[in-house]
């Protein structure tokens, strides 16, 4: 039996923790400010909720996909896949306001109109700064979280309080790859007593991420280059680039990647995976030969589950979505920028723990990994 103090020394003290908000709002002990989880008090209960939910602690990959997913479906470096596709919202008014092409906005409007969710837990932010966990129960709520931030607040939080509240039947949750595989530890319903109502989450939607920064580092880079009242938009350009791009209402900052790096969160640098694996549906931003100017106007999203399936098929056949043609080779190169994060991360585990043989919370699931050792 483990000890829900192994939390604090296994995750937090070690960087793993990528502050998800799983272990939050169940109990006092757990809160979190500025992209930093805080633990306020030790607690000697064995195999609590907090140990359950985290997906920094060790997890059966395999395992968890064969319970939630198609047998023969799972693609090695991208996970349970079914199909991948170009799109955008058909809305002009949401691709106007969107980090790229709007995909998520449009889906989860009409996940909400046509009944596959009655809510969803999402991140909002301001100019992609002040970033915080909110509920969303109207189009206009879900419109008003477009775009993205690279602060990572502790959405999950949101999600187990209104879980417990009992108030939504049928939750919709977004969220960065962390944070969909710690909803999928939820709902592999680690406890015999369910009073966290984990039955009432309908729908996951995951969001692509290379990594989050430091909080106030952000902050500050932001304040540094321009001024942070006035941004409204922030981006990670293309590899050839190498930049990131802060926008303002009248000017736009591009600043080196080099600052940029220092400023990546210590947990990201152990997190292999690419395009949010555990989802229904996950969407990133477009890659092609047509350009960045064009290709920032457009998203890739991957289809991963039946219910994805049905959605999306819903958004072709009301026209919501509007679809491009999958540029030849568009599905290898995906593949390999996500091998590439699982080859880092594995590397970046192997140097912390200072062995091949020991891969850290990914230790049950060695098997996945084994070439990449």
């Amino acid at each position: 039996m483990i000890s829900t103090i192994e939390l604090e020394n296994k995750v937090i003290k070690a960087g793993l923790c990528a502050n998800c908000g799983a272990c939050q709002e169940l109990c006092p002990y757990w809160r979190s400010h500025q992209g930093r989880t805080l633990h306020f008090f030790d607690c000697d209960r064995e195999n609590g909720r907090c140990l359950a939910f985290c997906p920094r602690m060790p997890l059966d990959i395999a395992a968890l996909r064969e319970q939630f997913f198609a047998a023969g479906s799972v693609l090695p470096e991208l996970g349970p896949f079914l199909g991948l596709y170009l799109t955008r919202a058909a809305d002009s008014s949401i691709r106007a306001n969107a980090q790229h092409g709007g995909t998520m906005t449009a889906l989860l409007t009409l996940a909400l109109a046509e009944g596959f969710i009655d809510a969803a837990v999402l991140t909002k932010s301001q100019g992609s700064l002040d970033a915080a966990g909110v509920l969303a129960a109207t189009e206009q709520q879900i419109r008003a979280c477009a775009g993205s931030s690279f602060q990572i607040p502790a959405t999950l939080a949101v999600l187990n309080r209104e879980l417990q509240a009992g108030r939504y039947h049928k939750l919709g949750v977004v969220g960065t790859p962390c944070k969909t595989l710690a909803v999928y530890k939820m709902l592999s319903k680690p406890y015999d007593k369910d009073d966290h109502h984990v039955q009432n989450v309908a729908m996951v939607f995951g969001l692509f991420c290379g990594w989050g920064l430091d909080w106030r580092g952000l902050e500050q880079l932001a304040e540094r280059h321009g001024d942070r009242e006035q941004l409204r938009h922030m981006d990670i350009l293309p590899s050839k680039y190498h930049c990131l791009e802060l926008q303002e209402q009248q000017a736009c900052h591009k600043v080196e990647l080099d600052e940029v790096y220092p400023l990546v969160k210590e947990n990201c640098r152990y997190c292999s995976d690419l395009t949010a694996e555990f989802a229904d549906v996950s969407v990133g931003g477009a890659r092609s030969a047509d350009g960045w100017e064009v290709d920032k106007g457009w998203n890739q999203l991957i289809v991963r589950s039946d219910k994805g399936r049905r959605l999306l098929d819903l958004a072709r056949a009301k026209g919501v979505l509007e679809f491009k043609e999958l540029p030849e080779g568009n599905l290898d190169k995906l593949r390999r920028a996500a091998l590439g994060k699982k080859r880092t991360a594995i590397a970046n585990i192997c140097e912390k723990t200072g062995s091949t043989a020991d891969l850290s919370y990914l230790e049950p699931s060695r098997a996945l990994f084994q070439d990449l050792l």
